[in-house]
């Protein structure tokens, strides 16, 4: 007998071989109706799958958050039928569940159209009125071999042949198809519902290998309910609206171009926007008791190896040989070159902690395939800094760290969600013990700095734990910007130490640390979450002084002038067009404030205020209107530090 363990605590026993459906028909047939998957010790199974042991067990139900994935992946086999139904001698590859969705990729000579994807989804649906049911068998794996390669699917069979000797071959039939899968799957077609939509179409390489033939990608998503499709599409649709590569160009702001692939191109206004945030990072860090320094984007390949970066990046690094036979590769990250700053010089004790920053350039090679805009480049601006530290002293810069950095993402339009804690992995270096150490000085540390850590389990890097700050944006997304790891090891292999207060030499604790990321990811963030419509202290342009009549251009020049003075960012709109055509292009260019002045403000000494997204307009005196937008303008920092205005 196999002894189950149920979620409320009790133990049932049952013959071995028994299946998930079985267990639930013994507890109330209702309950075997609404079951979908089992729960066995974590591992998810397919209903009808016989149960081999006994552990904690739990039946799903299609509302359990578990049976989303696997509905999504069986959205995807749904899709990988209908594609083969409809298009006879398609191949199938791989086909898995992503985040709000699934892909499946196809070999097929001749390319999908968009047209198509409308009669792949009404032959999808087809599949789930038929109720096809869903099961699973184990074949030998010379016999899948075959079978595979006799029927055409190459791929599959590659696929196998690759797998270890030992690995079990389970193929899934979905009524008389089937697909070589680890599974598990829902009990039939129909338990997916209708509530998917086949997005779009992308090439991709097979294995994601660019030497490897190109196949198709039919990107899908799939929700448990209609209502949470519809809600999704509509995300969709605003995020759409919020591309920061739209955006970007309507706002000249930046722009990429194939001859630098994942580099950027910044524009006047975009590096105007640049610059405030950098502003803005250097003052917080200053207060925060920071030094700044700068080291050189290029160094032997050496230091690379010394450091351990050559064996674990190399392939993401940009190398480069000289005429002298030097190998040298462009930094893909700072923190060996701060350990080298630290260690010019003998340090104390008393000197700990030395919290070093840098805004520094890094280049790490990306496959072109995954750029995407400000979000994924191949050359970065991290705001990097990395604090070195006493054992002793881990808890209070970590509770240090946290707050700056939620104070940031607050300053920036961010909301932090949550913080997360990455524990220890299964593959990792160092005891135990030093695991429970380490991840409880976090853990302490996010407590002590008012937030209750997220548990991450298994995220952690191998030599130890680390926080990640996940923000919340205006539509509901969540991203990670800000991280904090500790690091045993680099000062290790660097030879970094100071003296101790008995005079002994020890190593320093080195607490790699960001709070935006990277400054290029961060804008790209800032710009969705903002939609381009900049609260007035970050926007490139603050004010466009636009005249009624050519009359009033002197007038303009002289209140463009005045806002200058008063710290502003002005631009002046003088062109012989109507107002109205006017306000309607800067604010299609987000421009916060719009000043409008004709004649009668010209004679008044006046200024007529036009907010972005309102049809009203403010009256002030000049004298009034640089005040107050002066004020307004102050980056968050120093507004809390000038008070409430008089």
């Amino acid at each position: 007998m196999i002894d189950l363990q149920f979620p409320d605590g009790n133990v049932r026993s049952f013959a071995p071989g028994v299946t998930g459906r079985q267990v639930a028909a013994s507890i109330a047939p209702s309950l075997e109706k609404r079951s979908v998957l089992v729960k066995l010790d974590g591992a998810l199974l397919d209903l009808e799958r016989p149960l081999e042991h006994g552990g904690k067990f739990e039946l799903l139900t299609l509302q359990s958050p578990e049976a989303l994935d696997v509905l999504r992946h069986d959205v995807s086999h749904i899709m990988a039928q209908a594609v083969q139904e409809l298009f006879p001698g398609t191949q199938v590859t791989i086909g898995p569940s992503i985040e709000d969705g699934f892909y499946y990729d196809f070999a097929r000579a001749e390319p999908f159209s968009l047209d198509d994807l409308a009669k792949i989804e009404e032959r999808m649906r087809a599949i789930v009125d038929r109720d096809e049911p869903i099961r699973r068998e184990v074949w030998p794996r010379d016999e899948a071999i075959a079978h595979f390669k006799s029927i055409g699917e190459a791929y599959k069979a590659e696929i196998i042949e690759d797998l270890p000797e030992d690995a079990p071959i389970s193929i899934y039939w979905q009524g008389p198809w089937k697909d070589l899968c680890l599974g598990p799957h829902l009990p039939s077609t129909r338990y997916v519902g209708k509530a998917f939509k086949l997005t779009k179409l992308a090439g991709a390489y097979w294995r994601g290998d660019s030497r490897n033939a190109q196949l198709q990608r039919i990107y899908g998503t799939a929700w448990a309910s209609e209502a949470d499709l519809q809600g999704y599409l509509k995300r969709i649709e605003e995020a759409e609206a919020r591309d920061h590569r739209k955006i970007g160009k309507a706002m000249d702001l930046f722009h990429m171009q194939e001859e630098g692939r994942g580099m950027v191109f910044w524009h006047e206004k975009g590096w105007i926007l640049w610059r405030v945030v950098e502003a803005y990072m250097r003052r917080r860090l200053d207060d925060a008791g920071y030094i700044e320094v700068k080291t050189p984007q290029v160094l032997d390949r050496s230091f690379w190896e010394a450091s351990g970066h050559w064996d674990k990046y190399r392939p993401n690094m940009f190398v480069c040989e000289t005429e002298e036979g030097e190998v040298l590769s462009l930094k893909p990250m700072n923190c060996p070159g701060h350990v080298q700053v630290f260690k010019f010089g003998q340090r104390s004790y008393r000197e700990l902690p030395i919290r070093m920053a840098e805004f520094g350039a890094c280049h790490r090679y990306e496959p072109s395939g995954s750029l995407h805009g400000l979000m994924r480049v191949r050359a970065f601006t991290q705001d990097d800094a990395h604090i070195f530290c006493r054992e002793d002293q881990i808890v209070e810069e970590t509770e240090r760290f946290v707050r700056l950095t939620r104070s940031v993402h607050e300053d920036l339009g961010m909301h932090t969600d949550h913080v997360a804690l990455a524990t220890r992995p299964d593959v990792r270096a160092g005891s135990d013990a030093f695991w429970d150490k380490a991840e409880g000085m976090l853990g302490e540390a996010a407590r002590l700095a008012g937030v209750e850590p997220v548990i991450a389990e298994g995220d952690g890097a191998f030599y130890a734990p680390k926080l990640d700050f996940i923000v919340k944006d205006a539509i509901g997304r969540t991203w990670t910007c800000g991280t904090l790891q500790l690091d045993y090891v680099l000062p290790e292999r660097l030879d970094a130490e100071y003296v101790a207060e008995d005079g002994s030499k020890q190593r320093p604790v080195m607490l790699h640390r960001a709070i935006l990321g990277s400054f290029e990811r961060f804008i790209g963030i800032m710009i969705e979450n903002f939609a381009g419509k900049f609260p007035l202290w970050l926007a490139p342009v603050q004010v466009v002084v636009a005249t009624i009549t050519s009359d009033a251009d002197g007038y303009a020049e002289e209140v463009a002038a005045a806002l200058r003075k008063a710290g502003l960012r002005v631009d002046t709109d003088l062109r012989n067009e109507k107002i109205n055509y006017k306000v309607r292009e800067h604010s299609v260019g987000k421009t916060p404030v719009i000043a409008v002045v004709g004649r009668k403000e010209a004679e008044s000494g006046q200024v007529a205020l036009r907010r972005l997204g309102s049809d009203g307009q403010r009256i002030l005196s000049l004298a009034d209107a640089a005040e107050q937008l002066a004020y307004e303008a102050l980056p968050p920092d120093l507004k809390r530090l000038a008070g409430e205005p008089d």
